[in-house]
């Protein structure tokens, strides 16, 4: 089974003419909106079947080709194959979704008839460079994880794109990211080791994701003023700073990283969740002002002192803190005294509070 063409389409499907040449690959078609495949529900079948969504994953496949009779397919996962190329899929110009996940691919290429494409993934690919995406401008979810992508680029047209993921790649340090006012981006994700650039018309990005790099500093956040979600887990971070201008960020997500002091979060007063866990910060401080408050993760540092939670009473809807693995977990009455300190909360790291 090196290579899909007809034949081969013939021996692993049950094409049904009467449902739009849709495929059971292997008696199977996922349907993405929650239909069991295993179902024996004949109303189950018949809707999964509607769903135009084809599944020929991990079939070995070398070549894509002898796709004509998916014509009137929505959804097209090819994942974990041996496709060295992308081609052959002119025909299918009502595909939706195309998943290329896990493959050998090098260049994003022939894609030019897909112009109804909303979701794309080409993750754990050879890819090292973004291009090929011209006429794709309905693309709302663009995945390229874990490729060899060395530059962000060729991204401008794509002005309905709602989430990016470039992570495990070759990109560094942030870069000129999101001064324009054009692009509706909400979600991004990078764990790079390179240089983040050409991002320039993001700024209505509502979640951005840079964890597991190599970056050292906060930096050309200033645009982002829609972010609500900044998560820049396990990088070389030694200072909190350039979130000044973020004032719609609700959840802080900074642990694994080399962090010192709780400072430059002043203005970042919508704050529910505040992640500073695995860092090396011996004082809870500066913290006063975030009244909504909900979950604090402080787990892994070198807090040693119980006043330092009078940072966290006006905190009203606080429910969860995490502390344990800080000197003060030493102490016999460790859980007692934060639920003392903190009466508004109901779970003490990995433990709920019994009543």
């Amino acid at each position: 089974m090196h290579q899909l063409n007809v034949s081969l389409i013939q021996q692993l499907c049950v094409c049904i003419e009467k449902y739009s040449f849709t495929c059971l690959c292997l008696l199977t078609v996922v349907d993405r909106r929650g239909e069991s495949e295993e179902s024996g529900d004949e109303e189950t079948r018949r809707r999964s079947i509607n769903g135009n969504d084809v599944d020929l994953v991990h079939c070995r496949i070398g070549k894509i080709e002898g796709l004509e009779v998916l014509q009137k397919a929505k959804t097209l996962s090819l994942r974990q194959n041996l496709i060295k190329k992308i081609e052959n899929l002119e025909s299918l110009s009502s595909l939706q979704e195309l998943d290329l996940y896990d493959n050998q691919i090098r260049k994003l290429e022939n894609l030019q008839t897909l112009t109804e494409i909303e979701q794309l993934d080409v993750s754990f690919n050879m890819l090292r460079k973004i291009e090929g995406l011209e006429q794709m401008t309905r693309v709302k979810k663009l995945f390229l994880l874990h490729n060899k992508i060395a530059n962000i680029g060729n991204l401008d047209h794509l002005t309905g794109l709602e989430m990016l993921e470039l992570g495990s790649n070759r990109i560094r340090e942030m870069l000129k990211l999101c001064k324009s006012k054009t692009t509706y981006m909400k979600t991004c994700f990078f764990q790079n080791d390179g240089v983040i650039e050409n991002l320039d018309t993001l700024t209505s990005l509502q979640s951005l994701f840079l964890g597991t790099n190599k970056i050292t500093t906060l930096q050309n956040l200033e645009g982002l003023h829609n972010l609500t979600v900044l998560s820049i887990q396990s990088n070389r971070i030694t200072k909190i700073e350039g979130l000044q201008n973020l004032v719609n960020l609700k959840e802080l997500y900074l642990s694994h990283n080399g962090i010192e002091v709780i400072e430059g979060l002043e203005n970042n007063k919508r704050l529910t969740t505040l992640d500073i866990a695995a860092n090396r910060v011996k004082k809870i401080e500066n913290i006063s002002h975030l009244t909504d408050l909900q979950e604090f993760w402080m787990n892994d540092n070198q807090i040693d002192n119980w006043s330092d939670l009078d940072e966290l009473k006006n905190a009203k809807s606080l429910e969860t803190v995490y502390l344990e693995r800080n000197p003060l977990q030493k102490d016999p009455q460790y859980r007692r005294k934060i639920m003392l300190a903190l009466p508004s909360v109901r779970q003490i790291d990995a433990t709920f509070i019994r009543f």
